[in-house]
């Protein structure tokens, strides 16, 4: 892809996800995990399917390709937990989430925020994801500004 050229948002996916493996729904899938791992050591299929709204066959199909990834550890009808490498990709990918968040929230973002959160950390580079955080980070040690913003006009 040439630089400075646009391209539906399908057509920059297809150009990334030739660089990157792991699809948007694994991605999920791993932070999920993750999440759940802060609170206990492993989670179950069934827990996970609730948590993300999916049927249980689908997460196992998912959790056999995270398993061929090396990204997490799992037996058929056993408790599921990450590996290593998984734990470590899980923790970047909930940073990078609750980055995107807080970013939406420093905008003034509260219609559906979730969503928007989901659709942006997919598709961001990492470049782009450490500009959102040295912003965020210099709003909460300047919250003047940040007063003014959320006071100013749309």
């Amino acid at each position: 892809m040439e630089k400075d050229r646009f391209y539906t948002v399908r057509g920059y996916q297809i150009h990334f996800q030739k660089k990157k493996q792991l699809t948007p729904a694994m991605e999920d899938y791993i932070e999920m995990i993750y999440r759940e791992s802060l609170k206990s050591p492993y989670t179950r299929v069934n827990l996970l399917s609730e948590l993300l709204n999916v049927k249980a066959p689908s997460t196992t199909k998912m959790l056999q390709k995270l398993k061929e990834f090396g990204l997490v550890e799992y037996k058929k009808y056993g408790v599921v937990g990450l590996t290593e490498k998984g734990k470590e990709m899980g923790k970047f990918l909930l940073d990078r989430h609750s980055t995107v968040e807080e970013f939406l929230k420093n905008l003034g973002v509260k219609e559906r925020l979730l969503e928007q959160t989901e659709l942006i950390e997919h598709n961001i580079s990492i470049e782009t994801l450490e500009k959102m955080r040295k912003f965020n980070r210099f709003l909460k040690e300047n919250p003047e500004i940040k007063e003014k913003y959320q006071k100013s006009k749309p």
